[in-house]
């Protein structure tokens, strides 16, 4: 159950902190401008890059929209603006990528140890982006090893924008969940990654709208990725996002999110996920839901991101099978606890240097905390220490990742995320990715 002590502490952290920057800070709010802007590309938990959505930029237009009266009898001006919007109804394409390296080094693997650690390819990938007048086209395709699931599709859908504050996109679509795109600045993410609900895309249909102080998310994903069309068939564990796999599938979720904009750089928000499980072996539905309070807060060179969440499912399984829920992602799967919170803390502070080709650096400091509420079972946590240097297209990522009951951090693969070992010991890995986007 829900402990009370945990959820008024966490909401009396979410909205203190933000209302004490609200009064030491009161930068203007911008009147109904699309949050469609793009963050610095992030890696993700296993070095899997990911790059949030382009800005969609139509040259000109917003000139014209503020031409006041006195300005129809200059000949020359309209001329440029009608050229203008004429440039912007041209459709246009741009295709990129990135080629990324890793070289890790992880405690609880003695072979690798011996060895001074493993430098190797990490993934290449394509993105393709078009637009034309009000239709935006957005993917991503990524390639790996066999071992880590081949290659797969990332996210990829279609926006038709209403106007600069409203749009509606469909297809293979981030959910609206929590501090998005990213709840984290490390390249392993934080634990809500490996659980389903950070930088996590389903296929269905998000509503988004902005109005002056507040921002509305609204979706309904029918499933999670589906490669395989059979009857009784589980999913394809090759893919990006962690989804509900094994015995069950994800089915007809609906998301809201609502965040409210203290400032352009500073934002509170609350966020709500209830949705289907169907069962493939007695053809019965379950259900799932998850609640969260985030921040997302800029303070000139600082970032914090805080985020609280509680997660539940209720299976229509076997009874030995309701403790756990099997999630795949990466090529493989693993259990988790059908029922947990989740709490994270980060913090960012960016600092643009002159150090040869290093333009910026970037220390933070991340870590996140699984309190499973089942009895018996023993609690996650995590932590990255690190910096990101970026150099021109050329990024990386220097990090100190530990992790107790972790399963990318240690040796508790299967059973980490579910009933966890009471004996687990902390692990680390000492990673470095580099990546030259394009």
């Amino acid at each position: 159950m829900v402990k009370l002590t945990q959820l008024t502490g966490c909401l009396m952290l979410f909205f203190t902190v933000p209302l004490t920057a609200l009064a030491q800070d009161p930068i203007p709010i911008l009147p109904d401008i699309a949050s469609r802007s793009s963050e610095p590309d992030q890696a993700d938990s296993t070095g899997r890059g990911n790059q949030s959505d382009s800005k969609r930029q139509l040259p000109g237009l917003s000139q014209v929209n503020r031409a006041s009266p006195e300005h129809k009898t200059d000949t020359a001006g309209q001329a440029k603006r009608a050229d203008s919007l004429k440039q912007a109804d041209k459709p246009t394409l741009k295709i990129g990528g990135a080629l990324r390296f890793n070289y890790n080094l992880s405690s609880w693997k003695k072979e690798q140890v011996k060895r001074g650690g493993d430098f190797g390819l990490d993934m290449f990938r394509i993105n393709v982006d078009a637009s034309h007048k009000k239709l935006d086209f957005h993917a991503e395709y990524r390639f790996y090893a066999k071992a880590s699931g081949g290659s797969f599709l990332k996210d990829g859908y279609l926006t038709y924008n209403f106007n600069d504050s409203t749009n509606i996109a469909i297809g293979l679509v981030q959910n609206p969940f929590g501090n998005t795109t990213y709840n984290s600045h490390n390249w392993f993410f934080n634990l809500p990654y490996y659980l389903g609900f950070e930088d996590k895309a389903s296929m269905g249909i998000r509503f988004h709208q902005r109005s002056n102080r507040w921002v509305y998310d609204l979706a309904f994903f029918k499933s999670a990725l589906e490669l395989d069309f059979g009857d009784k068939t589980s999913i394809d564990p090759s893919r990006y996002s962690y989804d509900v796999a094994g015995r069950n599938k994800e089915l007809n979720q609906g998301n809201i999110k609502t965040e409210y904009l203290l400032s352009e750089n500073k934002r509170i928000g609350v966020s709500g996920m209830l949705g289907g499980v169907y069962n493939i072996p007695t053809g019965n539905m379950g259900s799932r839901w998850a609640a969260a309070a985030h921040t997302d807060l800029t303070f000139g060179k600082f970032n914090v991101k805080l985020q609280s969440m509680y997660y539940q499912y209720h299976l229509a399984d076997s009874v030995q099978y309701n403790n756990s829920v099997s999630l795949g992602a990466y090529g493989s799967t693993y259990d988790v606890a059908t029922k947990a919170f989740l709490h994270t803390a980060s913090v960012a502070f960016s600092q643009p240097v002159n150090i040869g080709p290093i333009s910026k650096i970037t220390f933070y400091e991340n870590y996140s905390y699984m309190d499973k509420t089942q009895q018996g079972a023993t609690d996650t946590q995590m932590n990255v220490l690190g910096m990101m240097l970026t150099a021109g297209n050329l990024v990386t990522y220097v990090d100190w990742a530990a992790g107790k009951n972790q399963p990318w951090l240690g040796p508790e693969w299967q059973n980490g995320l579910a009933a966890g070992n009471p004996d687990a010991k902390w692990h680390s890995r000492f990673n470095i990715n580099i990546g030259y986007y394009f």
